[in-house]
C-alpha cells in the first residue's frame, strides 16, 4: 500500500510540475454561433497583455490545424501554446464549416472567401470590445494569410504574421501545383481556372478534376480568385512578418519574397528547413508524414522569431 502511495505522490508531482513549466490556461469562446474557438492564457499573465489570433488555412481546418480528410498534425496548437507567455495570449479558432457540419448545415456552394474575412473580422471585433488588450495582432496561416491581410486592413490591427501565404492569386498557385503534382491535369484545369478567373461557373469533363473543381466549390474559388495578396499586402499599414520555410511543399519562399516585395517595409523570416505545416523537416521522406503526425512541435526558431515580432512593437 505504501508503494502505491509513493507512486501515486511521485505521479501527483510529476503532473504539477509539468503544469507549472507550461503556465498555460485554455478557455473555450463562442465568437457567435459559426465561430468557437480557444483562448490560450499564461496563468501568470499580465493584466493586459498582447492577443494573437489565429486564422487556419483552407479547407475544413480547426482550431489546432487538423483536417478529419488528412490526419491530425497540432500545428495551430504547438504554435499557440508556444506563443502563450505572461505578455502574450493567443486565440484559434474552428473554421465555421466545421460548425456547420456539425449542425448538418452544410450548403459548400453557398460559401464565399469574404465569409472567412468576416468571420476573422468578428473575431477582432469580439476581444478588441473587452478592451482587456494592449495589443491584437492577426495571424493567417496559408489560406487564413490572405484573409489575415484583408482583416489586419478593415479592423486596424496591430500588427500582421503571414506563415506560409501564397503571394499570388490563388488561381496562379493551384495550377502550379497541379502543373507540379499531378501534370497530366494540367491541360484540362487551364481551361476551368481560366473561366474561374472571368467570374464563370463550368462544367467539369474529367472526373479527376472534381475534387478540386466540383461545381459546389466553384462559386467559393471565384470569390476567392478576385484577391490578389500582392495588391492586398500594399494595403496594410500596420507591421508585418512574412514567414515561409524551405522545405514548404505547397507555398514555396518564393511567395513569402513576392509579398515583401509588394511591400518593402514588411520583414522577411525564411525558416531553414520548415513545412508547410511549421514542422521542422530533415529528411524529405518525412515531409508529408508530418502532415498526420500529432506528436512533432512546430519549428522553435518559427516561435522566438515571431515572439521578437510581437513583443518590439
Amino acid at each position: 500500500m505504501k508503494n502505491k502511495f509513493s507512486i501515486l505522490v511521485l505521479f501527483v508531482s510529476v503532473f504539477q510540475l509539468f503544469s507549472q513549466e507550461k503556465n498555460i490556461a485554455t478557455t473555450e469562446i463562442k465568437i457567435n454561433t459559426l465561430i468557437k474557438g480557444t483562448l490560450f492564457s499564461s496563468t501568470n499573465a499580465e493584466k493586459k497583455n498582447n492577443l494573437v489570433i489565429l486564422i487556419a488555412g483552407s479547407g475544413p481546418t480547426d482550431r489546432n490545424g487538423n483536417q478529419q480528410a488528412t490526419g491530425d498534425n497540432n500545428s495551430l496548437k504547438f504554435l499557440a501554446e508556444g506563443l502563450t507567455d505572461t505578455k502574450t495570449s493567443v486565440f484559434s479558432y474552428d473554421k465555421r464549416i466545421l460548425q456547420q457540419i456539425k449542425d448538418k448545415n452544410t450548403d459548400e456552394k453557398s460559401l464565399r472567401f469574404d465569409d472567412m474575412i468576416t468571420d476573422a473580422c468578428d473575431v477582432f471585433t469580439y476581444f478588441k470590445s473587452q478592451n482587456k488588450y494592449t495589443k491584437i495582432f492577426i495571424a493567417g496561416h496559408s489560406e487564413g494569410s490572405l484573409i489575415g491581410m484583408v482583416a489586419t486592413t478593415k479592423m486596424n490591427a496591430d500588427g500582421f504574421i503571414s506563415l506560409a501565404g501564397a503571394g499570388r492569386p490563388i488561381d496562379e498557385v493551384l495550377f502550379e501545383q497541379i502543373e507540379k503534382n499531378a501534370p497530366i491535369l494540367k491541360d484540362d484545369s487551364r481551361p476551368v481556372l481560366d473561366s474561374l478567373k472571368k467570374g464563370k461557373t463550368v462544367t467539369i469533363k474529367n472526373p479527376l478534376l472534381n475534387s478540386i473543381f466540383r461545381e459546389s466549390v466553384q462559386p467559393y474559388l471565384i470569390s476567392w480568385i478576385k484577391y490578389k495578396p500582392q495588391d492586398e499586402i500594399k494595403k496594410v499599414q500596420a507591421p508585418i512578418l512574412l514567414i515561409n520555410g524551405t522545405k514548404d511543399l505547397q507555398v514555396p519562399e518564393t511567395e513569402a519574397k513576392l509579398l515583401n516585395k509588394a511591400n518593402p517595409k514588411s520583414e522577411l523570416y525564411i525558416v531553414e528547413n520548415m513545412n508547410h505545416v511549421l514542422k521542422e523537416i530533415m529528411n524529405d521522406d518525412d515531409n508529408l508524414k508530418s502532415y498526420s503526425n500529432p506528436n512533432l512541435p512546430v519549428v522553435n526558431s518559427l516561435i522566438e522569431r515571431i515572439k521578437v515580432f510581437i513583443n518590439k512593437r
